[in-house]
């Protein structure tokens, strides 16, 4: 609140002699220079980050780099203007149409767009009911019996109809600002459910990149299992054969036997998971999940972005909208505690009303009486223990909404740390999971050689050929992290 005093100078005060127009002239200017007012402190954004960086010692500029699918080196750009569509860098054409049907389809994004109408309208209603006078019309007829004894007065009692219709005006002056604080409330509610919307946006698209990268790999793993099992059912073959020939002992057809069978049971666990995958995949594309539609998505139909974008913490807190969110909060807490504030100031309300009323309804509005009132009330809380504590409670909303939004930006510091480590160190793991796979391969070519000119056995064969396969399960993982790894880093870095 402003702090309006009076100074008087010499000799008489000219608006307390014989200027009453003065008086009022002043009396005025005071209404209106507290009207400007608004109680509690005005909102200031929250300090970005003083960070630096995300990591304790600085992260690769460049990951490594395998020769493989998915293995080209990925390099982390400073200030990089990141595309809102940072999922179509992963080259899916069936992936970008999946996305671009979830963001009209999926029921929780209705539903944050539901919400974020819901606030804008309140916000527009309180700004309706506070900002501009309420005028409303009435008309009432009423049926009257008046006994002149009931005065004193001789005479019979007499019945007749009185009918009245009028206008009338309210204002509430909002000196203190409690209207102002409470509209500034609601708009910061709105930036909320705004920042909320493109939150649940970001998460959609991260959520159904991630299932379909999830389904691209347990489909390659699920194919590579099917051939170890066709490879440990020959051996099984061959051991049987073995042994009734008498060139093997029984015990060595079990020994087999049993690893085919734990590699038979891995198939319906991994057909689980990818047809689960596949189910959020519908659920998140707002499809029932016998619905079907779903691309069969696999590690080939997608490609490792080279380039990926980096920002600096500061700027990090201007772009996540979970921290703007967050921020938006914070401002609202800190509006309602001026709303508190300003229930302790004096409050004006000021109404006016004109009106007709009349014997008849013909008369009404004719010759009927005019009727006029103006009112003006002045209230100020003289006993009210509860307004204190209502401030009280609404300085703590502030503080926790102010420990909301530090816990928001951690959070998002570690994000951000965590996704820079794993497109690191898991470019590392593809690398050497790489190298097995090429030595495996090159194990498998040297024994196929060998066993064409008779130089080792089927059963080695058969051994070469499971190791191969064996190793391409972990490749498939280590080239779907690598996927995983660059859309949890567009998610961190906050880009819609």
């Amino acid at each position: 609140m402003a702090n309006l005093e009076t100074k008087p100078g010499p000799g008489a005060d000219p608006i307390e002699t014989g200027r009453p127009h003065l008086r009022t002239v002043a009396t005025w200017a005071l209404i209106l220079g507290l009207a400007g007012c608004a109680a509690g402190p005005d909102f200031k954004r929250p300090s970005a980050p003083e960070v630096a960086g995300y990591t304790a010692t600085p992260v690769a500029a460049q990951t490594e780099s395998a020769a493989v699918r998915l293995g080209e080196a990925q390099r982390l750009v400073d200030g990089m203007a990141a595309d809102a569509q940072w999922w179509r860098n992963l080259k899916s054409a069936e992936l970008d149409a999946l996305i671009e049907s979830a963001l009209n389809a999926n029921p929780s994004l209705a539903a944050a767009q539901a919400a974020l109408r819901q606030a804008r309208e309140l916000h527009a209603a309180q700004a309706g009911s506070t900002q501009y006078p309420q005028v409303d019309a009435g008309l009432g007829a009423q049926r009257q019996r008046m006994s002149p004894s009931a005065q004193g007065l001789a005479g019979d009692a007499r019945e007749f109809s009185l009918f009245n219709a009028s206008v009338g005006v309210h204002y509430n002056l909002d000196l203190a600002g409690g209207n102002r604080r409470a509209l500034e409330a609601l708009a910061a509610r709105s930036d909320f459910r705004r920042f909320e919307l493109e939150s649940a946006r970001l998460t959609l698209a991260g959520n159904i990149a991630t299932a379909a990268i999830t389904r691209a790999r347990l489909a390659d793993q699920i194919e590579a299992t099917a051939a170890i099992l066709k490879v440990q059912e020959e051996q099984v073959h061959l051991a049987r054969e073995r042994a009734r020939l008498g060139q093997a002992t029984p015990d060595e057809a079990l020994a087999l036997q049993t690893q085919a069978e734990q590699t038979r049971a891995q198939l319906p666990a991994l057909r689980k998971q990818m047809q689960q995958a596949e189910h959020l995949l519908a659920v998140l594309a707002g499809r029932a999940p016998g619905a079907g539609g779903i691309p069969a998505f696999t590690l080939a139909d997608f490609s490792l972005p080279v380039e990926l974008p980096l920002v600096v913490p500061s700027e990090l807190a201007r772009r996540r909208p979970d921290i703007q969110a967050a921020e938006a909060l914070l401002h609202a807490a800190n509006a309602d505690y001026g709303v508190a504030v300003a229930r302790l100031y004096p409050q004006i309300n000021l109404s006016a009303s004109l009106g007709s009323q009349a014997l008849t309804s013909g008369a009404l509005f004719g010759s009927g009486s005019a009727v006029w009132s103006l009112l003006g009330q002045l209230t100020q809380p003289l006993f009210n223990p509860g307004l204190p504590a209502e401030k009280r409670a609404a300085l703590a909303a502030f503080d926790a909404a102010a420990a909301n939004y530090q816990g928001v930006v951690l959070g998002a510091l570690r994000d951000v740390a965590d996704a820079l480590r794993a497109v690191e160190n898991d470019a590392q793991t593809l690398a050497a999971l790489a190298a097995a796979d090429a030595a495996a391969r090159d194990s498998l070519h040297s024994m196929e050689r060998q066993y064409q000119f008779g130089a080792a056995s089927y059963l080695q064969l058969l051994v070469a050929q499971q190791q191969a396969q064996q190793t391409r399960i972990g490749l498939a993982a280590a080239q779907a992290q690598r996927l995983a790894d660059s859309v949890a880093l567009y998610q961190a870095i906050g880009t819609t």
